[in-house]
């Protein structure tokens, strides 16, 4: 029996700016979707069935640059309030 949870701790690019939260991953995978939670220096992010949901916000950064420095369109919930 596997792990029920995964959670991903990393910084959010790599230390030239690129970017690490990709659309399609470009390395050798052990298992695909498997990931439930991102944690970053700059968010958390939740993996949902829908895509990928923004949930928190390090002190200072904005939804636009996490949207900038992340491949995916990040869903932002009106009904959740981000928390910062």
């Amino acid at each position: 029996m596997g792990a029920r949870r995964v959670i991903v701790a990393m910084e959010h690019t790599t230390k030239n700016g690129g970017l690490k939260i990709l659309n399609k991953c470009t390395l050798p995978l052990t298992a695909a979707k498997q990931v439930n939670l991102i944690i970053t220096d700059m968010a958390v992010i939740e993996v949902t069935l829908r895509g990928l949901l923004l949930k928190e916000l390090a002190p200072g950064i904005s939804c636009e640059e996490v949207q900038a420095c992340t491949e995916p369109f990040l869903i932002t919930s009106e009904e959740e309030e981000i928390a910062v």
